[in-house]
């Protein structure tokens, strides 16, 4: 029934427009009660969006079962449930993307919505780095890049029309933010040691996490030699 009064809505929205579309219109296509469609949704702004309580759900439950060891793979991971939500009905998922762009108040609701995904993930990320040491901080900035790198790469594939693979521009927005948070919160810094001797030279020994980027090595070396 859900599922139902959801296509009923939504072809009513494609047809007449969402300002001009009523409750009653809807279940007059549906076939049903108005007290039907308020079981399933709240109002016509919810019936637009009939997945994503679905979708939230599955992204809590997949982050409650994953493991501590890498927790910004496990949001990025999480984040891609949103993702082949939008896939798995292509025509859909680009029909109410152009709708949302019409109507300013789906546009409010969608954002509402975003804020959810985005506190869900912040939620869990914060488990993992707890509060101190600016962990509550890391949290909500990695949780909105996560999203903002989600959103992106999906947006494209939706102004694209639906055309080819959406999880190509999801995967490479995603794949920066585990290259910029993925690292430890604070590089391991650089130590120098004087040399025996003549001691007009120093010996600089510097640890750099396996997988550190180039750029980040000889930023570290270059700070530590006192180069520009």
């Amino acid at each position: 029934m859900r599922e139902v009064l959801a296509q009923a809505a939504f072809q009513l929205f494609l047809e007449r427009g969402f300002e001009r579309t009523t409750v009653d219109d809807i279940v007059a296509r549906a076939g049903v009660g108005r007290r039907s469609f308020f079981r399933y949704f709240p109002s016509k702004e919810d019936a637009v969006f009939p997945d994503h309580e679905r979708c939230l759900a599955e992204m809590t439950e997949f982050l409650a079962a994953a493991d501590g060891g890498d927790p910004v793979g496990a949001v990025c991971d999480a984040a891609r449930i949103v993702l082949r939500m939008y896939a798995a009905n292509p025509e859909f998922s680009v029909q109410r993307y152009r709708l949302t762009r019409e109507v300013p108040g789906l546009r409010t609701y969608e954002l509402s919505v975003v804020r959810r995904y985005e506190q869900t993930l912040a939620a869990h990320l914060r488990g993992r780095f707890g509060e101190g040491d600016d962990g509550e901080l890391r949290a909500e900035v990695i949780a909105a890049s996560v999203v903002a790198a989600h959103n992106n790469g999906l947006r494209l594939w939706l102004r694209s029309g639906g055309a080819g693979d959406p999880e190509a521009a999801v995967d490479h927005a995603l794949a920066l933010v585990r290259d910029v948070w993925g690292r430890p919160a604070v590089p391991a810094p650089a130590a120098s040691f004087p040399v025996s001797g003549d001691g007009e030279g120093e010996v600089v020994v510097m640890v750099a996490r396996k997988g550190a980027p180039m750029w980040r090595v000889v930023q570290q070396i270059e700070a530590a030699v006192g180069e520009n």
